[in-house]
């Protein structure tokens, strides 16, 4: 038999046919493979189209076979397994920083990697309790544009920006730009931070990444010292309460047993506990001290208690007679 015209699109016309519209459920016989490549436009014969099926073997595709009243191909294994998509999806759909629209396109370009019965699946709504998607559609951007500058080792500069009674942005520094040395991103409290280093303070600070603007990958490096070499974005994430920054204290702790998890939450499994009587707990952490620790520790009533330092649990004391003398 002669070729057809449009005998090179035959194999991607098959390949796209499995991947979209077959799984463990669904497949395609060869007399509707035939059919469709006809429809296409495209004569062919079984022999070509089981030397097609091996090709994309070869190829890596995982092309099976089902036997029935007639023999149906379709994929097995994919790159992405369902329950993995779907936990992707989850994600995207439960994120804050993530806008509305930016997720239904996130997630339509999820369901095209896997087939069409399988993507119906992951149509679903992940609620969360006091969610509130964001309304600032450059974030999605501005975690890129600082990921760039963090892996190319160079400064970044952005203007910033807090909201005011009538809902609008007043940027701070009269809108003048912040450069700083990016070191690292982090994930707290449903909001994208930027973590840097400050020159002028010696230190270490953090921004929230959906209140900036105008973001920009600068010419200069970063600056490369002691300090930023051994700096560890995971552990000042676990001293920051609410990303609220403060000074440096060890604390100890007194806690009910039945809070365990909740210290191993917080601070990882690296955190120092030891048994005491009565069913307490001893617990050593290191903190950065702020009205926020205050807000979590508040959270265990009774069950949690400072020990040490004695300043940080007068502060405490104080803090919690202002919120009595507030809600009189």
């Amino acid at each position: 038999m002669p070729k057809s015209a449009n005998q090179k699109l035959k194999i991607l016309y098959l390949m796209d046919w499995l991947l979209n519209e077959t799984d463990e459920i669904s497949g395609l016989s060869m007399a509707q493979i035939l059919a469709r490549l006809d429809d296409s436009g495209i004569r062919a014969e079984r022999k070509s189209v089981y030397d097609d099926i091996d090709t994309l073997r070869q190829y890596g595709l995982d092309i099976l076979t089902r036997k029935g009243k007639s023999t149906e191909y379709y994929i097995g294994s994919r790159e992405y397994e369902l329950p993995e998509l779907k936990l992707l999806v989850d994600a995207v759909q439960s994120s804050k920083f993530i806008t509305q629209r930016k997720s239904t396109e996130l997630i339509r370009k999820l369901e095209a990697l896997t087939s069409k019965n399988n993507a119906k699946s992951l149509q679903r709504q992940v609620y969360v309790t006091n969610r509130i998607k964001t309304q600032n559609e450059s974030i999605y951007y501005n975690v890129d544009a600082l990921h760039s500058a963090i892996a190319d080792g160079k400064k970044a500069s952005f203007k910033y920006f807090d909201y005011n009674v009538n809902k609008r942005r007043v940027y701070r520094r009269d809108g003048e730009r912040y450069v700083v040395n990016p070191l690292g991103m982090s994930w707290d409290d449903e909001n994208y931070y930027l973590i840097t280093y400050s020159e002028k303070y010696e230190d270490f600070t953090h921004y929230r990444v959906d209140r900036m603007t105008a973001i920009e990958v600068e010419d200069d490096s970063c600056v490369s010292n002691t300090e930023t070499k051994k700096f560890n974005v995971a552990e000042y994430c676990k001293r920051v309460f609410g990303m609220f920054e403060g000074d440096d204290v060890r604390v100890e702790l007194s806690i009910d047993d039945s809070l365990t998890n909740a210290m191993i939450d917080r601070f990882g499994k690296d955190v120092i506990m030891y048994n005491q009587d009565d069913n307490k707990v001893r617990v050593i952490a290191q903190i950065k001290s702020a009205g926020t620790f205050f807000g979590w520790l508040a959270q265990f009533g009774d069950k949690m208690r400072i020990d040490a330092p004695d300043n940080l649990r007068t502060e405490y004391v104080a803090f919690l007679k202002k919120v009595i003398k507030a809600n009189k």
